[in-house]
């Protein structure tokens, strides 16, 4: 299998792009299964968006554009938006980082599923327990199909919510993604 369609390893184990097998017959380029979705890339810039004007960015540093993390051996991530903290040690290379973040946010699932018992929740759950076990507080995962955010922390029980759910995304900042996306003036 060509490396290229390796979107991430998880566990050592490669996960491929959603349709890497129509690309390796050749029903499909490679660059039609590894964009995102005109949805996916909106909601990512607008919590992205609103993220840039809600943290104090003196503490803390938002990345986006499929941020890599190197947790160890057979582990390395991407995350729509991730948040650090500045004081973790963090530093700046052109390799993946390789200190957690504080805060992860994921939309929607890019991967091949079906490897995964329970399709796509079985790979959710397993790059949630995987990203807060490197150090991770907190994992929210939007779903387009259903519209719900999911929210994993080690301090509460887990939550899936309706996109109308206001969600404490750390210190004193609220993301209720129906408003963003009604002051956009998007329909959901």
């Amino acid at each position: 299998m060509p490396s290229y369609l390796i979107y991430e390893t998880l566990n050592g184990r490669a996960l491929y792009y959603r349709g890497y097998r129509d690309v390796t017959t050749g029903k499909k380029a490679p660059a039609e299964i590894m964009g995102s979705s005109s949805l996916q890339a909106m909601l990512v810039s607008l919590i992205h968006g609103f993220l840039f004007t809600h943290i104090n960015r003196k503490l803390y540093l938002l990345t986006t554009n499929e941020s890599g993390i190197h947790l160890d051996k057979g582990n390395n991530l991407s995350n729509d938006i991730a948040i650090f903290d500045k004081s973790s040690g963090l530093t700046l290379t052109d390799k993946y980082f390789t200190v957690p973040p504080k805060i992860v946010i994921e939309v929607d699932v890019r991967i091949e599923p079906e490897e995964f018992s329970g399709k796509e929740s079985g790979y959710v759950y397993a790059k949630t327990e995987r990203l807060l076990a490197f150090g991770v507080e907190t994992v929210i995962w939007v779903t387009t199909e259903p519209k719900k955010i999911f929210v994993a922390t080690h301090l509460a029980p887990w939550t899936t919510q309706n996109w109308d759910a206001s969600v404490p995304v750390m210190d004193d900042v609220v993301l209720n993604l129906a408003e963003l996306l009604r002051e956009e003036g998007i329909e959901f």
